[in-house]
């Protein structure tokens, strides 16, 4: 039976190698870092999502490991049952703390997070009005609602508008607007202000991804609702434990202590997927006390970030434009794709690691590789990484 299914398989996976979109996946031999062994030798690692440099940091580490003594290794059940420690009620209230709301909810990734809100807020009367680049999870997480779905121009307010006039005009019940606070192909952030202004005008609330922000971005890494100055008014925030924080695994919603209580009750990732294992619970623990204990990792992340900025416009790469730490650099047209991923593999070979994105990761004609920073990266680090690029678009064109 399987048979014909095996040759169009086959088919699909030919056609994906021969538009030089298929995606290989590179093995790491040691623990995630800024520097970081591979099978082609070590290398200097611009690819991940370590922003603070967390993931192995001693602290870190070393709570984790003292969790597998003290808690176990795994729940083996979800939290209604018998997947309730201590230490999870505690990283739910100290997340809460931190940003700043009156309650959060865990869940096994921030993907199940997104996917497990919208239908348990939003029903058939219900309208989410959605930016075109949110994340697959927020795109997955719609579907799964009968709400009635609006989507507006990527960060455009006067389109935002537009559909939150169409959606009122349709005598929704509840209008809910939806973006990531920071999209994570482009490194650019939403505007959260002025959305925040149009939902009040609309009387719409507002939910925003904050999995590329949260720990590092605003004065106290609170992410983009710090940064943009509304903090008091978004309604539901998700964000991840596995980037920032750590780097590990691990979402949550946080919310007005309704939306938090109700997910509880319904929210289906959350009933039926086993609890966030004991070590990654305590592990965050201290990763947001070194968050909220020190700024010094987000002003090396800044600096960082800017000069990698600085060192490659000068070299004329093209680059997005923006200040986050992920930094796109572009290599459109028809061959663009091809082009990324044979610079970013002659860098592998030469000791700095990063990943070409294509189709169906970005839009056709826009491939790129994404650079990443991290606090865990050294000025030294950085320049290395900016000559490797130069080496490369000298051997391989």
């Amino acid at each position: 039976m399987y048979g014909a299914v095996k040759d169009e398989l086959a088919a699909t996976l030919r056609e994906i190698e021969e538009a030089g979109l298929y995606k290989r996946e590179r093995e790491i031999t040691t623990p995630q870092s800024a520097h970081v062994g591979t099978t082609a030798g070590q290398s200097l690692n611009f690819c991940a999502n370590n922003y603070l440099g967390l993931a192995d940091h001693p602290a870190v580490v070393g709570a984790a490991r003292a969790a597998l003594d003290t808690w176990g290794f795994g729940m083996a059940s979800v939290r209604f049952i018998c997947g309730t420690q201590t230490q999870h009620t505690a990283l739910e209230q100290r997340l809460s703390q931190f940003l700043h709301t009156e309650a959060t909810i865990l869940y096994s990734s921030c993907f199940d997070a997104n996917g497990g809100v919208f239908e348990v807020l939003f029903g058939a009367e219900d309208a989410i009005v959605s930016d075109e680049l949110n994340h697959a999870s927020i795109i997955d997480g719609v579907r799964l609602s009968k709400a009635a779905r609006y989507r507006y121009r990527n960060a455009d307010m006067a389109d935002l508008r537009a559909q939150l006039e169409a959606a009122r005009a349709a005598g929704t019940r509840r209008v809910c607007v939806v973006t990531d606070g920071v999209f994570s192909m482009d490194g650019s952030y939403a505007p959260l202000d002025e959305i925040c202004d149009l939902a009040d005008e609309f009387e719409a609330m507002v939910l925003v991804d904050d999995s590329h922000a949260v720990g590092f971005v605003g004065e106290g890494g609170r992410g983009t609702p710090e940064l943009f100055g509304v903090l008091d008014r978004v309604d539901i925030l998700t964000g991840t434990l596995g980037k920032a924080l750590g780097g590990a695994s691990g979402g949550y919603v946080s919310s007005h202590r309704e939306v938090v209580d109700l997910l509880r009750q319904r929210s289906r990732p959350y009933l039926f997927s086993n609890s966030v294992a004991p070590a990654v619970v305590a592990g965050s623990l201290a990763a947001l006390d070194l968050v909220d204990g020190s700024a010094d990792g987000r002003d090396t992340l800044r600096r960082n970030a800017s000069l990698f900025r600085e060192l490659m416009g000068d070299a004329g790469f093209a680059l997005l434009p923006g200040s986050h730490p992920i930094v796109p650099v572009m290599f459109p047209g028809d061959d663009g794709a091809r082009q990324a991923t044979r610079i970013a593999d002659h860098m592998l070979e030469h000791g700095v690691y990063v990943i070409a994105f294509s189709f169906p990761v970005v839009p056709r004609g826009k491939a790129r590789i994404r650079v990443q920073l991290s606090a865990g990266h050294s000025e030294d680090d950085v320049r290395r990484c900016v000559a490797a690029f130069v080496a490369a678009r000298d051997a391989v064109g």
